[in-house]
């Protein structure tokens, strides 16, 4: 069984509001757009950090993380990439390998908007944590957390983190 903390869209910003929940998780994953080195070496002094890069982030980063991440947490299956897109409209890029060969759990950033839906095509849960950093359009700062405990992703929370503001 693991306890799982999802973030996304931090924007090289770190808060002990977040770093609070990291510390309960057994592993972090972040859904892109992470910002800077700081918010990587501020979560993996808690917990272990699978990531992806996203579209802000530079060089330095990319050598760090992958565009998408595909691993297995205990039997779930997971693929994570920040632009990816929703059920019914998955980003193009993806759009053909993720029909062919569906994960069990798919995680995206990107849009700021929390979202948590059921495939029912592909047979496949969908994730996307919203935003924890304060730079966007977002009025409210989130995060998700789960636990995986064998084929199961279960016991989901919502986390607001208050006013991006």
């Amino acid at each position: 069984m693991k306890k799982i903390l999802l973030l996304s869209d931090t924007h090289g910003h770190i808060d002990e509001k977040i770093l609070k929940y990291a510390r309960e998780a057994d592993e972090i994953w972040h859904a892109g757009d992470i910002g800077n080195l700081e918010v990587v070496d501020s979560l993996q002094k808690f917990k272990p950090l699978r990531g992806v890069y996203g579209n802000i982030d530079d060089h330095i980063l990319q050598l760090e993380f992958p565009l998408d991440n595909r691993f297995k947490c205990e039997d779930v299956d997971v693929w994570i990439t920040h632009i990816g897109g929703y059920p019914n409209k998955y980003n193009v890029r993806i759009r053909e390998e993720i029909k062919k060969n569906p994960p069990k759990l798919f995680i995206s950033g990107h849009s700021h908007i929390l979202k948590v839906m059921w495939d029912k095509k592909l047979n496949l849960l969908h994730m996307n944590p919203g935003a924890c950093g304060i730079q966007g359009f977002h009025q409210i700062r989130t995060m998700l957390r789960f636990v995986i405990d064998k084929e199961n992703i279960k016991d989901l929370e919502i986390i607001e983190l208050g006013k991006r503001g």
